[in-house]
């Protein structure tokens, strides 16, 4: 049993297959659509420039041909542990040996007077993706609350759509929390140089409307941003609600290790909901990235059928806003870094960050700098100290820094 029909459970559902499972195999979503990519439904999908079909995982004869049961528009109620038995909303029960929870996550809602208005805006689905898209080929002026990568991309879609964009957000500068003042001040220096209007460490007090439309935002400081549209993004939460009712151990997500199994023997769980071991950095992470759904899947198929495959990538994801694109290996919080590294001048539009700490590189951010993702993974990997004189410079070859680190 797999439950949830996204990115994570397609693809354990593949490996299912790939790894010589016979057996049967059924694989549950909530939404009408199969299971589909979500990276576009922010960038080329809800800018046009990507056809439907091109962001599902697999095709429909695919499902036939490898004999999975796709239930769609199916919501699993009830996990019963002892008896390895899974309810669904119809009230059909399931006997498994095996379960999967893949059951992603749900945007955070904004609790503030007007949340709940026409025009109020939210992406986590095809037809939120769709909604917008729709609303920004009339609006004239959006405002989007939240200066996070969904909030962000947003805001290059609507700019390529030739929309008026304000951008909202309570910290002093977008993406702030991830990526530190250093690197941040890029990003608001890049919206800022499309023609967005960046707002930072403001807080919204209320979504105005008139007959229960959305016409702007008033900020707690008095000021009025009026919008046509209200794209809010400020965060999601996993979904553990089914996890918690069959009593599995939930802490930020549901709590798996380094196998993805969780506290039960027999469930696994994958993608946005599962808070999952990090044995390279030593420490549990829930990490909402694409490839954590596209890795994580495979894993935990593995060990369903008792590989016993740990599951040990460098944390990885990736965005586009406007001209600059960018991937990001590794890991490292607020204030656990003490330098930061440019190789090649941030002005030329081509360059990597690094985030050290005590010599050692902890995550590193090429931008528009392309095939050097797994070098970076690799120093992230190593804990080596690192010459940052030769990491600076971007006449030595990326695969040739390991060879000056120094052995700690």
């Amino acid at each position: 049993m797999i439950v949830g029909g996204g990115l994570a459970g397609a693809k354990a559902a593949e490996a299912l297959r790939s790894e010589g499972f016979d057996g049967r195999v059924v694989l549950i979503g909530d939404e009408t659509e199969r299971p589909y990519d979500r990276p576009p439904l922010s960038k080329d999908y809800l800018q046009g420039k990507m056809e439907k079909e091109k962001i599902y995982v697999h095709s429909e004869q695919w499902y036939v041909d490898n004999d999975v049961e796709l239930r769609l528009n199916s919501s699993a109620t009830v996990l019963d542990v002892a008896a390895h038995q899974l309810t669904v909303q119809s009230g059909e029960q399931f006997d498994y040996d095996k379960l999967l929870l893949t059951t992603g996550s749900s945007p955070r809602h904004l609790k503030v007077p007007g949340g709940d208005l026409d025009g109020v805006l939210y992406l986590r689905r095809v037809a939120d993706c769709e909604a917008i898209k729709t609303a920004f080929a009339t609006a004239k002026r959006v405002a989007i609350i939240g200066a996070g990568w969904i909030g962000l991309e947003t805001a290059a879609a609507a700019r390529a759509a030739g929309v008026e964009v304000t951008v909202l957000e309570t910290a002093e500068l977008p993406l702030v929390r991830v990526l530190g003042p250093e690197v941040a001040e890029i990003f608001l220096t890049l919206h800022a140089r499309h023609g967005v209007t960046m707002h930072m460490s403001v807080e919204v007090a209320e979504i105005t409307g008139v007959d229960h439309r959305a016409t702007g935002v008033r900020l707690a400081d008095g000021r009025q941003i009026d919008a046509d549209v209200v794209v809010v993004g400020v965060g999601i939460t996993p979904n553990t609600e089914l996890a918690e009712g069959a009593g599995l151990m939930i802490d930020n997500g549901i709590v798996v290790n380094g196998h993805l199994n969780s506290s039960d023997p027999d469930v696994f769980a994958a993608g946005d909901v599962a808070n999952a071991w990090y044995p390279l950095l030593g420490r549990h992470l829930r990490l909402e990235h694409w490839s954590a759904a596209l890795n994580q899947g495979p894993v935990a198929a593995a060990n369903m059928l008792g590989r016993a495959i740990a599951y040990d990538r460098v944390p990885y994801f990736y965005s586009d806003q406007y001209d600059l694109g960018m991937e990001y290996s590794g890991f490292v919080e607020a204030g656990e870094y003490d330098q930061i590294v440019f190789r090649d001048e941030v002005a030329g539009g081509k360059y990597i960050a690094f985030w050290l700490g005590q010599g050692r590189v902890l995550a590193g951010m090429n931008v528009n700098v392309w095939d050097v993702a797994d070098a970076i993974a690799d120093l992230v990997r190593s804990g080596d100290q690192i010459d940052v004189t030769r990491l600076r410079d971007p006449e030595v070859a990326m695969h040739d820094l390991l060879d000056g680190a120094h052995r700690v």
